[in-house]
């Protein structure tokens, strides 16, 4: 057994997360976090809200409430939601913890008496009308590398280079349009230029990665530039500096403060379970989390901060960039084994966009349909390694055609045969060569389809689970157990109906990680008890340092099935099911159609 890191990239707190954001971030962990610790890794799977930085602070003044009661707000809602899709986390948190606070200064710290965060006279975007500091990402303008006409204060979509807001050809505020004001102001800056060449070094052994991650990230390293890490902002974390901690117009600013947020909310978890330093066994470099992997999942957008960003924060504070220095008192960290970064998923051949109500949320997806519906077509259709498009249509197919009518049809007719003839599963006779051959297809697709989910090949993974289904379908038809109706078939008809019980058991182990909601409900249909699949909780705590309670999300997941077939006991109870899946009506295309257009 090893230890596992899975870090998963934290939603910002300034509105409800939609089906896009979920496929980038939310499903993808979770179908990786469940399979590892089927397969008997102990794995610690970390996020929370993300609620620093001046889109809070923009939303709050629209709405009329503070940062906090915004982010309050928000923090609720995303907690729900991924409650309701099942993933798992050990902790998901927030970024408005004091034990966050402790740890985002602790870095800025160290890696200030590191010598990599100096101090810089720049200019900084102002709103006319408004006095208060532009976000770069409010910022949008013609990028002076390439031309492309929408590019970001911070980054350029097009050509993948860093940029700042006074770069930009025609600045315009994204938020009401008008031409910012560039004053001098100082700030905080990470030499980023200091850890190229370790960051190189490191990238050129990642031999796994998604090659488009890692030809994005090699290509960064071509013109790294200081990048300013404090705002002119009064919502934040405060600069842990003498002359700068009890200023109110200065923070550090929300990028830095998020990526930091994989660890402290890893510490935080420590501390809940009752052993402070039990987070060093994912973390520590240097003793027993040493050889522990790290996997960051998140969308395309967000590469530039695990790959370059977050590893340089990592280096800095361990002392490992072109200025040494020493690690800080968490101790030397491990940098990231991989970062798995999922394409964009479009609706309707559409990029979402809550303004131009080409959206929808997660919330409103799960009031009209399964969980485990979205689950799937984002597995086997989702935009794992190119952008996909999300369409009604082809998701009321998917239900149907392959989770209906493929994998709960096999369910319904196997269990029902066998209720109706046996009112248990019955014990076998003799075995045929067909009926070998279908078990040994079922068990070589643990190894076929776990080795798919480790290298994050999802999607080619939940297709080998559902040729398993495929197989188990087609013996079924061909061994017609129906017609075996005399004294003299009997025999036969219950080896026929004990091995597709089989086979449906162990599918339903391969489709666990992908389908947990149903694999409980299939475990049950076959007389199982207990848990299968945990599923995640929401519970309310108070700070671990005094500041105002609010909702986690964690679970047990020592629980539940292991990644192996595991034999189905002949004389288990077995009773008339009911149907694991609903079957979606073709009225639903043209409802959501409707809803689209307004």
């Amino acid at each position: 057994m090893s230890h596992v890191l899975a870090a998963v990239a934290w939603p910002y707190a300034n509105g409800p997360r939609h089906i896009g954001h979920v496929s980038g971030f939310g499903v993808p962990s979770d179908v990786f976090s469940r399979y590892m610790r089927m397969a008997g890794h102990d794995v610690l799977m970390v996020s929370g809200t993300d609620e620093h930085g001046t889109p809070i602070q923009v939303q709050a003044d629209a709405d009329g409430v503070t940062p906090r009661e915004l982010a309050d707000r928000y923090n609720r809602v995303i907690v729900e939601d991924l409650h309701g899709l099942g993933l798992s986390y050990d902790l998901f948190t927030r970024t408005t913890t004091r034990n966050h606070y402790a740890v985002v200064q602790e870095l800025f710290s160290t890696l200030h008496r590191n010598g990599y965060i100096v101090a810089r006279t720049t200019l900084g975007a102002m709103s006319p009308s408004t006095g208060r500091t532009l976000p770069d990402r409010y910022i949008e303008g013609t990028c002076p590398i390439c031309g492309y006409e929408s590019a970001r204060g911070d980054q350029c979509d097009n050509c993948g280079n860093q940029l700042d807001p006074e770069q930009l050809i025609n600045p315009k505020s994204k938020i009401n349009g008008e031409t910012p004001q560039f004053v001098e102001t100082e700030h905080f800056f990470l030499d980023l230029p200091a850890f190229a060449e370790a960051i190189g070094g490191w990238l050129d052994k990642r031999e796994n990665w998604r090659p488009n991650v890692l030809k994005f990230s090699r290509n960064l390293l071509d013109d790294l530039q200081p990048r300013a890490i404090t705002r002119d902002l009064e919502w934040g974390v405060p600069i842990p500096l003498d002359g700068w901690r009890d200023r109110n117009d200065k923070r550090i600013y929300v990028w830095f403060d998020a990526v930091i947020g994989y660890l402290s909310a890893s510490i935080e978890w420590a501390r809940r379970s009752g052993n402070p330093d039990a987070w060093r066994q994912w973390w520590s470099a240097d003793g027993e989390g040493k050889d522990a992997p790290a996997y960051y999942f998140m969308g395309k957008d967000n590469i530039v901060f695990h790959s370059v960003i977050w590893p340089a924060l990592l280096l800095g504070y361990s002392g490992e960039g072109d200025k040494g220095g020493k690690p800080g008192a968490l101790g030397r960290l491990n940098l990231p084994t991989e970062v798995v970064s999922s394409e964009y998923l479009t609706m309707e051949g559409k990029k979402f966009s809550s303004s131009r109500r080409v959206v929808i949320y997660v919330r409103d997806f799960l009031e009209r349909y399964d969980a485990d519906a979205l689950r799937y077509f984002i597995a086997a259709a989702g935009p794992e390694s190119n952008d996909t498009d999300f369409t009604w249509a082809e998701f009321v197919r998917r239900n149907n055609d392959e989770l209906v009518a493929g994998w709960g049809n096999l369910v319904n007719r196997s269990v029902s045969m066998a209720a109706k003839n046996f009112g248990a599963i019955p014990a076998p006779g003799p075995l045929t060569p067909e009926d070998e051959a279908l078990l040994a297809v079922a068990k070589a697709g643990f190894g076929t389809v776990g080795e798919l989910i480790g290298k994050h090949r999802q999607k080619a993974a939940i297709g080998e689970a559902m040729k398993v289904v495929a197989e188990a379908n087609k013996y079924l038809s061909d061994q017609a157990p129906w017609k075996l109706k005399s004294e003299e078939e009997k025999p036969r008809q219950a080896t026929v109906l004990h091995v597709v019980l089989q086979v449906v058991s162990d599918a339903n182990t391969l489709l666990t990680p992908f389908l947990p909601h149903s694999a409980q409900k299939v475990f049950e249909l076959l007389g199982g008890e207990g848990v299968h699949a945990p599923m995640p909780r929401i519970e309310e705590v108070d700070d671990l340092d005094g500041g105002p309670s609010y909702p986690v999300l964690t679970g047990d997941y020592t629980v539940g099935a292991r990644w192996e077939s595991v034999p189905v006991v002949a004389g288990t109870p077995l009773a008339a099911p009911k149907p694991v899946f609903r079957k979606l009506e073709p009225s639903v295309i043209e409802e959501e159609l409707a809803r689209l257009a307004g």
